[in-house]
């Protein structure tokens, strides 16, 4: 990968390729899952801390037989071993349930496909009654065994003890001097193992990643396979090649989502929502009947039903909008709790401010919340209208009903059902002159 992270801490879809993994093998109702790791692998272990998994160390890389051995002490207890890879992303839970149900009519089963292009991979030798004996590693291949098609995907399931045994009795007399674990699958058949195959549901299921172009190519799979099921599930995608989902997407039917959207996290958008074009949403919860035009970046926030959102708005984390809200072009919210029916329409920034029902927030106010070490709270009451440029100074409160003249700077409480003016008197000098440039 030419970089200092992990290759198995590389994402794909806004996750590690390992977490990947991890929460397909969790699909799987497992025993345990033990995560064997070696280059980098503290840095592997403190961004993965929140999986319930094991640990077994590989200090030395000394092939794929070699990293399971250091995992069997902790899988004892289990009747069966799913061996899968951290740098195989895109496995799917039913493929894999698929050769654990083949493998219970035996000891061992494994994931085959047949591909174009096999070069690099390891080859599937077959017998004449098509059962599988072997498999031969591409640089230890003969020129026959180079022509087969059918390649080892990694991933098999084992029987528990026989896997113990298998792995005891491995050497590293191949041109890398490693042990493979590819070779258990000869030991089986020498031990009268039949030995399953099955193969995935996709080729690209079984693709590993060892570059950067192998990890883009990964991710556009990804997406294709989320977008097309959205669609499946009844949203309208104006261009699915142009949508980004890192995290997971709950929408209801006739959601629209137009070009050059990202979801990250947790997302949930609502019935009839409309998504415009190169807005980002990250961890938010969107109402039924919800409109948010071009270029608008949600996080962390609430949106009710029947709001109006942008273009070129701002949500910042802890906002909160009931319905029916209207937020207008450049308008920025951080930590606003907005009550029904409030418009804040144009240039306007409010933080740290609770909004009653049906307000009207004028062009270019601004809640002033940071007093340069402590942040303060704006309080506005219900049918309240504040008139164009007007500078709130927490911490303050502005009562129901009051309206507060265009161009004030309120630092006391404006009370309830007056108008609230804080002007210098304005001043018109006769035989006043604008400057000018002296000629030179």
């Amino acid at each position: 990968m030419k970089s200092d992270t992990p290759k198995v801490l590389h994402e794909i879809a806004g996750k590690p390729m390992l977490a990947h993994v991890i929460e397909t093998a969790q699909q799987l109702n497992p025993a345990k899952i033990v995560v064997i790791y070696g280059h980098g692998g503290e840095q592997v272990r403190q961004q993965l801390s929140s999986y319930e998994v094991e640990w077994a160390l590989q200090e030395q890389q000394l092939g794929t037989g070699h990293a399971v051995v250091q995992g069997m002490p902790a899988l004892d207890s289990v009747d069966k071993v799913l061996v899968l890879y951290g740098d195989v992303p895109l496995i799917q839970a039913d493929t894999l349930q698929q050769l654990i149900d083949a493998s219970m009519e035996t000891s061992i089963g494994m994931l085959t496909v047949r591909v174009e292009e096999p070069h690099g991979y390891g080859r599937i030798v077959r017998d004449e009654f098509d059962r599988i004996i072997r498999i031969v590693e591409h640089k230890d291949a003969s020129a026959d065994e180079l022509t087969i098609n059918e390649i080892n995907a990694g991933i098999m399931a084992m029987d528990q003890p026989e896997l113990s045994a298998w792995l005891e009795a491995l050497n590293n007399d191949n041109v890398q001097n490693e042990y493979y674990l590819t070779d258990v699958i000869d030991m089986a058949v020498n031990d009268g193992h039949v030995v399953v195959s099955v193969h995935p549901h996709m080729p690209e299921e079984v693709e590993g990643v060892n570059d950067r172009v192998q990890l883009a190519k990964m991710e556009r799979i990804m997406q294709r396979q989320q977008a097309q099921q959205l669609m499946l599930d009844g949203v309208t995608l104006m261009d699915p090649e142009r949508l980004d989902i890192r995290g997971s997407v709950r929408a209801e039917e006739d959601v629209t989502i137009d070009i050059n959207v990202v979801l990250e996290g947790e997302i949930k958008i609502g019935r009839g929502g409309c998504i415009g074009a190169n807005s980002v949403l990250k961890n938010c919860s969107i109402g039924e009947n919800v409109t948010i035009l071009q270029n608008c970046v949600i996080e962390d926030a609430e949106i009710g039903s029947n709001c109006t959102i942008g273009p070129f708005a701002r949500i910042r984390p802890g906002t909160v909008l009931n319905d029916g809200c209207h937020i207008g072009n450049f308008v920025e919210l951080k930590n606003a709790q907005v009550d029904c029916g409030s418009k804040i329409n144009h240039l306007s920034y409010v933080g740290d401010t609770t909004v009653g029902r049906n307000v009207n927030i004028g062009a270019g106010v601004i809640t002033c919340n940071y007093d340069g070490a402590y942040k303060h709270r704006t309080v506005i009451g219900d049918n309240v209208f504040l008139g164009s440029d007007t500078q709130l100074v927490a911490p303050v409160t502005v009562e129901p009903g009051a309206t507060i003249g265009a161009g004030s700077t309120i630092t006391r409480d404006a009370p309830a059902d007056q108008l609230t003016l804080s002007r210098s008197k304005q001043i018109s000098k006769s035989g006043w002159k604008r400057p000018l440039k002296e000629k030179s």
